[in-house]
Order: structure tokens, then sequence, then C-alpha cells
């Protein structure tokens, strides 16, 4: 029996490997293409961080409009599509960022004297207005001074970023992307309604 069943089996085989075949090309080549722009874009990045490497003491130079400008290059470095919108009334988001996989990103600025340390007074101004205002999905505080503790604290229970003196240098410096400094997850494609017309 199982010689006589083994018979058609060898059959199919027989006529089908050339469809077999077909279907491992294809599937080699779309590795192949995947490897290939994996490995593009890591050099694209990598170019660009050579070319975008700010070191703090060229931060701490800038002046409060500069270090805007600084932050949001930093973002398009990274691959955000980002712009400056800081100004009088700014309602807490200096440079606003869009991601293709993560979302929408705001920046709060805050250029100080290399011992300044920004207080919780920032964190509450941040949260009330990202999301709600700014339909953030991220907001991060940046300094190129530091937080106090209960800053720090405050901002890490309820879901506002930051980024100190350390931080800024392992981001402009080291050219660590800023989602990967900070751990943001990737999100879901927003569902968009499409509603039919009666």
């Amino acid at each position: 029996m199982l010689v006589k069943a083994a018979g058609p089996a060898w059959d199919t085989v027989v006529r089908g490997w050339p469809v077999a075949v077909a279907l491992a090309a294809a599937g080699l080549m779309g590795l192949g293409w995947w490897g290939a722009r994996e490995v593009r874009r890591r050099r694209a990045h990598a170019a660009l961080v050579e070319v975008l490497r700010l070191p703090l003491s060229q931060i701490d130079a800038l002046n409060d409009e500069e270090f805007e400008f600084a932050l949001r290059d930093l973002l398009v470095r990274d691959g955000w599509t980002a712009r400056k919108v800081g100004q009088k009334g700014d309602q807490a988001a200096d440079v606003i960022g869009q991601h293709s996989q993560r979302g929408r990103i705001v920046l709060q600025a805050k250029h100080t004297t290399v011992g300044g340390k920004v207080g919780s007074q920032v964190m509450y101004q941040v949260k009330g207005t990202a999301g709600p205002v700014h339909k953030a999905d991220f907001a991060v505080v940046v300094t190129n001074g530091g937080f106090t503790r209960d800053a720090k604290a405050w901002g890490e229970r309820h879901q506002i970023h930051w980024v100190d003196r350390e931080r800024l240098r392992q981001w402009a410096e080291d050219g660590v992307p800023l989602h990967a400094l900070l751990r943001l997850p990737a999100r879901k494609p927003r569902r968009t309604v499409v509603r039919r017309a009666a």
C-alpha cells in the first residue's frame, strides 16, 4: 500500500518541481531585496549621522531658537518628518514630528545653562497640551541641562519622556536615534473610516 501511495505522490512532485523551484527562487529574491534595502537604509542613516553630529559644547553655545532648529534637524536625521513650531503661545510644543511607524511626537525644548535644571512645572504643561492640543502619541522634554528628581519621576509616571544632558549627548553626538534612545514603540496604523454615499 505504501508503494502504491508513493507512486502518485512521486508523480505529483515530478510534475510540480518547476513550481516549487520558482517559489523558492522568488523567496530567495525577496530575501535578497529586503536585505539590500536594509543595508542601504543603515548606510543612509550612518551618512546622516556623520553629517549631523552635534557635540554638547556646540549645543551649549546655541540660543533658544537655534536649539529648537537643532532638535528638528536631529529628528529629521532619525527619519521623522519634523518642523519647528516654537514661538510665543506655542502651548508647550517647539518641534512636532511625524513618523510612519511611530506616529506623532511633540518636543518641548529647554535650553539652559549646563548646571540648570528643568522642574515639574514644565512636565505639567506638556502633559496638558501634547495629547489634547497637538494630538501627540509621544511627548518629550529636551534640555542641555538636567531635570529635578521630581520632574523625572512625574514624567515617568505620566508618560512624558525626558532627555537630559547625557541622553542628549547620546542622541546628538553618538547618533542614537531618539526613538531607540527612549524605546518608543511602533504604533498601530490608525484606521480610516470610509463612508459610503447613500
